[in-house]
């Protein structure tokens, strides 16, 4: 029986997106993606305009994968905006933002899973600040709301420790946690899982190669990536 096996699977989130936007030729991007087996897509909202998004949501759909779309706006109205072009898309899981209320409002009836931003994000690029105890108390809360889980930017923190954060995040709530932002290694992944983390994001790690800095090539990096989320 191999280390990975003897602990929980974990879901890889491909993120089309370098430095926190969408890259301009993710449409060219999809198909290798697609190739490598993955099944979880994402792109944020920034980088590429809205027709891109569209056309972008549909091919990942039709490659059987589902589709995120973080939100990475600064402003709460941005935020709101940002729900609001999720639901014209039609994507299947909205990530970020931190009007929980506002978001789940203008998601309502959508079938759309919403996991908004425990702790304090600030910035873009995105830091998260905030204790463990915060995060946790805010997942509490999330949930209550009835958001489908959190998506937390543990590796981000400039407060805590990070798997400090997603073991108080899992404390704090019973849905999908996703870890986004700076999972760059296998040793990262496998600490996740054991952490109780239910997914994690990789966009930049897997662009620049930083995953697996022996290999070149995308494809390379995305069945590293896939086979430590096993």
């Amino acid at each position: 029986m191999t280390q990975a096996s003897t602990r929980p699977a974990i879901d890889f989130i491909f993120m089309f997106t370098r430095a926190d936007q969408t890259v301009e030729d993710c449409l060219d991007v999809l198909d290798i993606v697609a190739g490598a087996g993955v099944k979880h897509m994402g792109f944020k909202d920034v980088g590429v305009n809205f027709e891109t998004l569209v056309e972008l949501n549909r091919r990942i759909k039709a490659a059987g994968a589902t589709s995120y779309l973080e939100v990475v706006s600064t402003t709460p109205e941005a935020c709101l905006d940002s729900a609001r072009a999720a639901r014209q898309i039609g994507v299947d899981w909205v990530m970020g933002g931190t009007d929980a209320a506002g978001i789940l409002k203008i998601l309502e009836g959508s079938g759309i899973g919403y996991l908004p931003f425990p702790g304090r994000p600030v910035g873009h690029p995105t830091e998260l600040g905030g204790t463990a105890t915060d995060v946790e108390a805010d997942c509490r809360r999330f949930e209550s709301l009835g958001c489908a889980g959190v998506d937390l930017l543990a590796y981000r923190a400039t407060e805590a420790d990070p798997l400090d954060l997603v073991q108080a995040a899992r404390r704090g709530t019973q849905g999908k946690l996703v870890v986004a932002g700076s999972v760059d290694s296998p040793d990262r992944v496998r600490r996740l899982a054991e952490a109780g983390a239910n997914a994690f994001t990789i966009g930049s790690a897997a662009f620049d190669g930083s995953f697996s800095p022996r290999k070149g090539a995308l494809a390379s990096q995305l069945g590293d990536i896939l086979e430590a989320a096993v």
